[in-house]
């Protein structure tokens, strides 16, 4: 008995003072980086601007080349040659191996259009989808073959062949509105 008043006791204590059973951080706000911090930097103007920012992107002094200051906001980010995921190697090894991409590796500026199921600027130029008289002719004929199909099968109008709903009893009313007579 005492050991259920004590158990009672310490349950009360629990629910009363509302205090979580373990200690865990509320957010993670403290751990995660801001946008700010993966900005470009602002248009290298010297040399030593031009060296620090190949190094800040993992790049050779001689093979950095910022995008031209025109206004767009690509600030010191390097102008690298777009490579759509499906022409990378399938048989290297890779930190994220379903974007075929390394931890740290920069990106071209265009990267979330160059995925593996969207563009790819090496495709010839005959393998997109084309002009708009060549679209429009496509939907044309696609619409057309639907309609032509709907046409030719109207002689057979679909129905649904059912028997009519059979009562155990021939001619007697099994529900009505009417009230009950007595």
């Amino acid at each position: 008995m005492a050991s259920l008043v004590r158990c009672r006791s310490s349950l009360v204590r629990l629910v009363l003072l509302k205090k979580p059973l373990t200690v865990a951080p509320v957010s993670s706000a403290s751990i995660h980086a801001w946008n700010k911090d993966w900005q470009p930097g602002p248009y290298p103007r010297t040399a030593k601007e031009r060296a620090a920012a190949a190094k800040k992107y993992g790049l050779l002094p001689e093979d950095y080349e910022p995008y031209p200051d025109d206004g767009m906001g690509y600030g010191d980010y390097p102008k690298l040659p777009p490579v759509p995921t499906i022409r990378k190697s399938q048989y290297e090894q890779y930190d994220l191996p379903y974007l075929r991409r390394n931890y740290g590796e920069t990106m071209s500026v265009d990267a979330d259009a160059l995925r593996e199921d969207w563009l790819d600027p090496e495709l010839p130029k005959h393998m997109h989808a084309g002009s708009s008289r060549y679209m429009l002719l496509w939907f044309t004929a696609v619409v057309g073959m639907i309609s032509v199909l709907f046409v030719l099968s109207d002689p057979y109008p679909l129905r649904l062949n059912v028997m009519p709903k059979q009562y155990p009893y021939q001619g007697k009313k099994h529900y009505t509105f009417d009230p009950v007579e007595d």
